[in-house]
């Protein structure tokens, strides 16, 4: 690793710890030359798969086109920019433990409408007027009350159980 303010090849590694809930790891360095100390960032490039749109074309896969879909549903919402990277990084994840060389965008989408559900639920609705193109108001209802008639995804991570063999 060539020091960024020398450019000497001579540093070493002082520290070293897990970064990016452990998919990372956050090494500090010092240059022999200069004593100079610089922080680096060391991670396993993965390659995502490609995505198939609607149309049958393929293209790589895109996180900015992720991200941008995400805020945009979740604009004016209060929901912390930390739940939307936990949220980016488990569909990264999510995408990437499928095996599959190439994934459809339908799938992707459904993926996101399952995250939106859990942070925001007018953010997932707004998503999904988009995403299945709802034609009128009726379709708006429907998918509110079927909203309403079942429990958040992640209700069981935020609720104690309130029999002591229940598991939560």
């Amino acid at each position: 690793m060539r020091c960024p303010f020398c450019h000497s090849e001579d540093t070493k590694v002082v520290d070293s710890r897990l970064a990016a809930d452990g998919f990372q790891v956050r090494r500090r360095r010092e240059c022999t030359v200069c004593s100079e100390r610089f922080t680096t960032f060391e991670g396993a490039e993965l390659i995502m798969p490609q995505v198939i749109k609607n149309n049958g074309t393929r293209e790589a896969f895109a996180e900015d086109k992720l991200r941008a879909g995400i805020v945009r549903a979740l604009e004016k919402r209060p929901v912390g920019t930390d739940a939307v990277e936990a949220a980016i990084s488990r569909l990264r994840r999510r995408i990437r433990a499928s095996g599959e060389r190439e994934v459809a965008s339908r799938q992707i989408g459904e993926w996101v409408m399952l995250e939106l559900q859990a942070l925001d639920q007018v953010a997932y609705v707004r998503f999904a007027s988009v995403y299945r193109s709802f034609e009128d108001v009726n379709e708006f209802r429907e998918e509110i009350a079927r909203l309403e008639s079942q429990p958040p995804p992640d209700i069981d991570r935020h609720q104690m159980p309130l029999l002591p063999d229940e598991k939560g």
